[in-house]
């Protein structure tokens, strides 16, 4: 959102509440709070993630500031106080809350901690406060609902004065959280019993697949994300959300689950082994919205079900005829509830509109010519901006029979709304119309410097207005992201554009436009990528990946090897953080076998990804001349990123040869240093000393190795990059462990877990376990180091991570644990911390 200040902003606009309380006792307090929150379209601001304890002080600190109400709910417990610190988190973020409403709510209980009834004492008299006591889940939500309604309309004309840097709605890119189903602006209107049958089926472990069907525009996506609300109390281990619309390979639906999931496909095990896994015995719910677009995939989805535990609530205009598919078919509203529904949408647009005597026989003409199909009333509905009730009624009953007779191919319901939007489309301007169907060969949604680009031959300042007015007519939906607005299009009016973008001749060059726009993002995100402002752009590269797909697909589908490997290359890092690289594997390999001539940037480019993206999946150090070749031609080219990559990769693999290739490995790691110097890139750099500290460790120079990761950590801070600090602290840790120093290794481990727990970056938890075990292993506290190594085993099989990660070192630790007498105690812990509350258990390692 932009930095003025303003009235209270529309649902789209969404006010930030955010929440303090400790998440062990309260769990189903927090859900409920939650769920009100997103109910009212606000946008709730919570540390979510079961492995998060509290996180730095900075950094909730910045989410405060940016925050506009203040929820706190508090029991018993105060909370745990950090190293250093003289509070808890939970204190600590009620004292630095800024000048906004403060909504207080203390479950009753007669055992509470004591320096939370000194914290209560304060709040009772601070004058900001509402403060209310509550019995239960269900009375706190009813309590919540009942004072964020009031708060609303009592600030509606109070302007927000504190308004700075806006904080990004979009989760941190190293974050492994599920992708939640997005926050509904509207109220589900006449959909209670299909409803009240998704719940039923879904509640039980007896039916794990409900399809909804329907044509287009009938409410299905609507629909399933109000019974996945209603469910996350029967999902403790979450509800996942998966956007299957802007898939076209069916072949990518596995993949695009496991992007959901926060699972990453970086190494040699298969994804659906790693889904399997991951799913097995958790209540998790997956949401599959719009599967017809892939509807092939159903044998993929079978064999998931089947596989692991998962349930799936799925939408689809056909059903999935999968074995246990419990199919749920939403037909056309009723009449009474269809008319209650335009009215509803149509106070959207004119808060003063009124069923009354004198307008009611129209509107039920407008809901009857509709055939009462829930999205035709409501791009219906926003006409009354301009059109009375009876002035529509009149234009539909002339314009709807002739526009539904020259469908004759698709379903009567389908006819009619695609009437209905080629009916809406006739009302906008040429420019209008025009910018409409440009903007459908998006196919997820898009940013408004994307949309700027699609108006080429248009008034490309003339944008803003164009968007506006879609956005008026209900075609184009706007929601922020952070600071930024957002657009998107519905699937069906998306097909609806892009067919008539075809029939004007105009699709072929809209496609190549829109490859040209993600080709020149990639260029301009990539010293971003490396830059201190590295986790927003990979925010955004994220939010828009669908779309670089499908520009991939263009210039493949083109013969455009060359412009292939000019939007792969500037987004390495996008593909190594995010866990994409196989994909962008396999678009490379692909590239190698076209049969059409490529310049030698391309050839080198296309070598360089797959024998370094081979290496860093498995290590084989035979590949390194294939990697000097690349190299040579990099410096040749005086391309220094390329330089960068070849020129580290192949020190990783020189220190595999052992002590034979460690001076080899310091010489480049030396180049490697002066490179990041050069590109004035600190992550770059803390990358480069990262490695570098490991090879004056396998050396046995503990004294260089420490000097060497206190500057990588430095580097690290310097860019901004939190899981290059993690990595740094982690490296320091072993050091201590290896200098007998377990006191210091224990803080450097706990540092760590601090900072991936708070990203949400769980490869970072199950590292930072993993060192916590070795420490109470020296420390001949066996069961607790059990229960801390299994957590770490679990937290890695829930993100795909199977098996210890590259950097792992704690693999003689437990070799020596496993042969000594208490292994027995040690191996029924491990299973015992597989099993364990994440949250308590992180709490415990953290204290």
């Amino acid at each position: 959102m932009g930095g003025a200040a303003g009235v209270i902003r529309t649902p789209d606009q969404r006010l930030r509440v955010f929440v303090s309380s400790t998440l062990r006792e309260l769990a189903s307090e927090r859900r409920v709070v939650r769920a009100v929150i997103e109910r009212l379209a606000l946008a709730p601001v919570m540390f979510e993630l079961g492995a998060r304890p509290h996180p730095p002080r900075s950094l909730y600190r910045a989410y405060l500031a940016q925050s506009d109400i203040f929820v706190g709910v508090y029991w018993e417990s105060y909370g745990w106080v950090a190293p250093g610190e003289e509070v808890s988190g939970l204190e600590d973020e009620y004292d630095l809350t800024p000048d906004v409403p403060l909504l207080i709510y203390v479950k009753r209980s007669e055992q509470r901690h004591e320096r939370l009834e000194a914290l209560l004492d304060r709040i009772r008299n601070d004058d900001r406060a509402s403060y209310v006591e509550f019995d239960d889940a269900e009375e706190l939500g009813s309590l919540l609902t009942s004072d964020l309604a009031t708060l609303l309309a009592e600030r509606f004309d109070e302007s927000s004065r504190r308004r700075g840097t806006p904080l990004d709605a979009t989760p941190n890119p190293a974050s492994s959280e599920f992708l939640s189903p997005p926050a509904s602006l509207t109220r589900l209107v006449g959909r209670e019993p299909e409803l009240a049958r998704v719940i039923q089926f879904l509640s039980t472990d007896a039916d794990r697949l409900v399809t909804l069907t329907g044509p287009g525009g009938i409410g299905k996506s609507r629909l399933a994300i109000a019974a996945a609300r209603a469910l996350e109390a029967s999902f403790p281990d979450g509800i996942a959300f998966v956007d299957l619309a802007p898939i076209r390979d069916p072949g990518l639906v596995v993949s695009a689950i496991a992007t959901a999931l926060g699972i990453r496909d970086t190494d040699h095990v298969p994804l659906h082994e790693k889904l399997a896994k991951a799913l097995d015995h958790r209540r998790v719910l997956l949401l599959l919205d719009n599967v017809e677009h892939v509807i092939a995939a159903a044998a993929d989805l079978s064999a998931l079900l089947s596989r692991s535990s998962v349930s799936m609530l799925a939408t689809s205009r056909l059903p999935l005829r999968i074995d246990g598919e419990q199919s749920v078919p939403l037909t056309p509203l009723p009449s009474a509830t269809a008319i209650e529904l335009f009215v509803e949408r149509a106070r959207a647009v004119k808060p003063e509109f009124e069923l009354t005597p004198d307008n009611e026989a129209d509107v039920a003409a407008i809901a009857s010519a509709l055939d009462n199909v829930p999205l035709a009333l409501e791009l219906a509905a926003a006409r009354l901006r301009v059109l009375t009730p009876a002035a529509l009624a009149e234009r539909l009953d002339h314009a709807l029979p002739l526009l539904v007779g020259g469908a004759r191919d698709r379903p009567e319901r389908q006819r009619t709304l695609r009437a209905t939007i080629d009916w809406s489309a006739q009302l906008l301007s040429e420019q209008e119309s025009t910018f409409l169907c440009r903007l459908a060969v998006f196919r997820s949604g898009f940013a408004l410097d994307a949309a700027e680009w699609m108006c080429e031959d248009l008034d490309p300042g003339n944008a803003v207005d164009l968007l506006a007015a879609l956005v008026d007519s209900s075609l184009v939906q706007e929601q922020d992201r952070g600071s930024h607005p957002w657009f998107s299009m519905l699937a069906t009016v998306r097909e609806y554009a892009r067919d008539e973008l075809e029939r004007r001749g105009e699709l072929q060059r809209s496609l190549q436009r829109h490859a040209a726009f993600y080709s020149e993002l990639a260029v301009r995100a990539e010293p971003h990528l490396i830059g201190t402002d590295q986790s927003a752009w990979m925010a955004r590269l994220r939010d828009e990946f669908e779309d670089i797909r499908a520009a991939v697909d263009h210039y493949f589908r083109t013969e455009q090897g060359d412009a292939v490997t000019q939007l792969l290359w500037p987004l390495y890092w996008f593909w190594w953080t995010t866990g994409r690289l196989p994909e962008a594997r396999d678009w490379v390999a692909r590239l190698a076998d076209v049969g059409y001539p490529v310049t030698e940037q391309t050839r080198f480019r296309v070598r360089f990804y797959l024998v370094g993206l081979a290496t860093w999946k498995m290590p084989d150090p035979s590949r390194i001349p294939d990697l000097q070749d690349c190299l040579s031609y990099f410096v040749r080219e005086h391309d220094l990123f390329g330089e960068f990559l070849a020129q580290i990769t192949i020190a990783m693999l020189e220190l595999m040869h052992g002590s034979s290739g460690l001076d080899a490995a310091d010489e480049d790691l030396q180049r490697v240093q002066a490179i990041a110097e050069a590109l004035h890139s600190p992550f770059l750099a803390a990358m480069a000393l990262l490695i570098r500290g490991r090879s004056f460790l396998a050396r046995g120079d503990v004294a260089n190795a420490t000097a060497t990761f206190e500057a990588s950590l430095d580097a690290a801070k310097a860019s901004g990059e939190v899981l290059s600090q993690s990595a740094a602290l982690y490296e320091l840790g072993w050091v201590q462990m290896l200098l007998g120093e377990h006191g210091m290794a224990r803080d450097y481990f706990v540092q760590q877990l601090l900072i991936s727990s708070a990203v949400g970056h769980e490869e970072g938890i199950a590292y930072g376990l993993e060192g916590l075990f070795a420490v109470e292993v020296e420390a001949g506290a066996f069961e607790r180091a059990g229960r801390f190594l299994g957590a770490a085993d679990d937290t890695r099989e829930r993100k795909g991570l199977l098996g210890p990660g590259i950097f792992s070192y704690h693999q003689r630790v437990l070799g020596q644990v496993e042969a000594s007498p208490a292994a027995e105690e040690f191996t029924i812990a491990r299973e015992q911390g597989r099993h364990a509350d994440i949250a308590e258990l992180l709490e415990e390692a953290l204290t």
